[in-house]
């Protein structure tokens, strides 16, 4: 059993070490594409996907790399340093999720009040642009509320010179395509000097924080399966891991009464062992 269990979180490691590897590749390549290593600043790591997906698969990477290592060649102090990781992670799992839980009446206000912060940093921030538009494209929703939320932005609201005063981004259109194959930037031009009936064949009328509670509220057996799940498997590496440090502190112990016996046996004292 013992022996089955040192190759098997072996094999899981490697397979989430290789996993890992392939996130931080990505998060390399996307930080390398738009040079973020001499731009990047400590103001934008919370919205940057790419820098997100760089830590994430440095993390992983080094956490299943030192459980890998540890387990192949039974390093007690990698094990140590891997469980007690795991450990601090489901801590943290735990507490967000009692967070959650307890200002869940609040949510709502802090997505309103961050979807917001969004549109007005539009413009000016790549990485906030590129969550919002893949909001507003995956759940079909325009602006927090309803598409006249975009007035918060100095570019789109109607008292700003240039095109895009009362507009809304192409994200919110419906069909953003001209001619089914070309991205149109400007079909959301005017669109805030619509009103609702004539806007609806234009653009989404909905509001993105009714989408994300609608999507929240549709998934949320799966989301809670898929927590229960990587908890369990964390408990488990960590049951795993423990039982792996205990058979390993067993044989060495055993080896060592071993080697103590055939000394004396040979009449050798072993008073200079180092039995520790």
């Amino acid at each position: 059993m013992d022996y089955f269990l040192k190759y098997f979180m072996f094999l899981c490691n490697l397979l989430f070490t290789v996993l890992g590897l392939i996130v931080l590749t990505l998060g390399v390549w996307g930080l390398n594409t738009k040079e973020s290593f001499a731009q990047e600043n400590i103001g934008t790591i919370g919205t940057d996907p790419m820098l997100i997906l760089f830590s994430l698969g440095f993390l992983l990477t080094l956490l299943c790399l030192t459980g890998c290592v540890g387990a192949l060649r039974e390093y007690c102090c990698l094990l140590k340093v891997f469980s007690a990781t795991v450990l601090v992670l489901i801590t943290a799992q735990v507490l967000l999720a009692i967070v959650v839980y307890s200002v869940r009446d609040q949510i709502a206000g802090y997505l309103r009040s961050g979807m917001l912060a969004a549109m007005a940093n539009y413009q000016d921030d790549p990485d906030v642009r590129f969550i919002t538009d893949e909001i507003q494209f995956s759940l079909q929703c325009c602006g927090a509320d309803n598409y006249r939320d975009w007035g918060v932005n100095i570019y789109y609201n109607c008292s700003a010179p240039g095109v895009l005063a009362c507009g809304v981004p192409a994200t919110c259109c419906i069909n953003p395509l001209e001619n089914g194959t070309v991205w149109n930037s400007q079909c959301g031009v005017g669109a805030q000097l619509l009103d609702e009936f004539t806007a609806q064949s234009v653009i989404f009328l909905g509001g993105c924080l009714g989408g994300i509670t609608h999507w929240i509220n549709q998934h949320e057996g799966l989301i809670g399966t898929v927590g229960t799940i990587v908890v369990g498997v964390e408990i488990l590496a960590v049951f795993i891991t423990t039982r792996l440090l205990e058979s390993i502190h067993w044989h060495k112990t055993h080896q060592l009464h071993r080697v103590i016996n055939t000394l004396r046996a040979l009449d050798v004292q072993p008073t200079n062992l180092d039995l520790s």
